[in-house]
C-alpha cells in the first residue's frame, strides 16, 4: 500500500521586530549624538544597560551605577 503523500504550504509570514537604532542616540539641538560608548572599544560600540549596569559584549567592560542622589536622600528621610 503506498504511502500518502502530504502537500506543504506557503510557511506564513512573520513579522520581524523593529530596531531599537534610534534608542542609542540623542537630539541636541541640530546634531546626533551617541550615547553610552565603550571608552575601551571606541564610539562605535554600545554598551547594553541591564539590572544596574552598562555592559560591552565585545571586551566584557562593566560599570556598576549605584544609587542615585535622590534616592539616597529619600532612604535616609525614612529612617
Amino acid at each position: 500500500m503506498p504511502k500518502k503523500i502530504i502537500k506543504k504550504g506557503k510557511k506564513p509570514h512573520k513579522n520581524k521586530p523593529t530596531s531599537k537604532k534610534y534608542t542609542k542616540y540623542k537630539i541636541e539641538g541640530d546634531k546626533i549624538v551617541r550615547e553610552r560608548s565603550c571608552p575601551r572599544c571606541g564610539p562605535g560600540i554600545f554598551l547594553m544597560n541591564s539590572q544596574g549596569r552598562s555592559y560591552c559584549g565585545k571586551c566584557h567592560y562593566s560599570e556598576f551605577q549605584g544609587k542615585s542622589e535622590e534616592e539616597k536622600v529619600v532612604e535616609e528621610k525614612k529612617k
